[in-house]
């Protein structure tokens, strides 16, 4: 027997898709950048001011995808199920705040994105992080950047193979391995959007927009594993260990509400009897 067809809390238009990946391209000029622009452009020579550049245009995309994907069908039902994870993500976040690794948000933002979809998780993704951002005070240029990575974290698991057809053990096999590279991917979005931060003069580490872009990747590397491959493979265990022995309960959870929610059928409202 097939397990039934499973229900998307939004269905992607023309229109959403077309601004997902106008903010996409934008977010990895965005964080990408120091490789893609030879040391005598005119961007090398604002190195300072490139990121906060991009960390306001990001603002305004994440924002315009959220409306685009909304007007495609976020209806009330949907609106309610993104408060309530974006509330629970946002409460999961401070859990390890200071502790290396320990981000019990990542696998709940991984099972979320399977279930509810690809529109419906990069919206999840962005709103949780921004609600998180405020709960925790950790406002500032970064912000918009996390914001677009967790959008893009959340998407990912929504677009992975056999969302109707893939139960059981293979089922969380799946999610645990894409959890397992998605969080390390995270961290090197966040890096990437960091680095150019860093005044070359401080550290061996840090960007030099003088630099040969080969030059520069030496840097990175040696940034990486200075500053946050003890975090990224922290929060990678983490990611996996908890998919494994809570995912089915949640997704099955998760499966349940969305049944009862019955997403993709409209909302009408019945005239009382006088």
């Amino acid at each position: 027997m097939n397990p039934q067809k499973q229900a998307r809390a939004v269905r992607l238009g023309p229109r959403s898709v077309a601004a997902l990946i106008l903010v996409s391209a934008v977010g990895v000029v965005g964080v990408g950048w120091p490789f893609l622009t030879p040391p005598t452009s005119r961007l090398s020579a604002h190195a300072q001011d490139a990121p906060w550049l991009f960390a306001g245009l990001l603002v305004l995309l994440v924002a315009v995808v959220a409306a685009a994907i909304s007007e495609s069908g976020l209806g009330p039902k949907a609106v309610a199920m993104l408060g309530v994870l974006a509330a629970t993500g946002a409460a999961l976040r401070p859990i390890g705040a200071g502790t290396a690794g320990i981000e019990p948000m990542f696998f709940l933002m991984v099972l979320s994105g399977r279930v509810l979809g690809p529109g419906f998780g990069f919206v999840l993704g962005s709103v949780t992080m921004f609600a998180s951002a405020l709960l925790t005070g950790g406002v500032g240029p970064w912000m918009p950047f996390q914001m677009l990575a967790m959008g893009w974290f959340a998407m990912g698991a929504g677009l992975l193979p056999g969302p109707d057809r893939l139960r059981g053990r293979a089922e969380l096999a799946l999610l645990a391995g894409y959890g397992f590279l998605a969080a390390f991917a995270y961290g090197t979005v966040m890096n990437l959007a960091g680095w150019p931060f860093m005044s070359a003069l401080a550290s061996n580490v840090a960007f030099d927009p003088q630099a040969a872009v080969a030059a520069n990747l030496a840097r990175f590397f040696a940034y990486c594993l200075a500053t946050s491959l003890g975090w990224d493979l922290g929060r990678a265990v983490v990611t996996v260990v908890l998919t494994l022995l809570l995912g089915a309960a949640v997704l099955r959870a998760l499966r349940r509400a969305t049944r009862r929610a019955a997403f993709e059928t409209p909302v009408t409202f019945e005239t009382p009897a006088t």
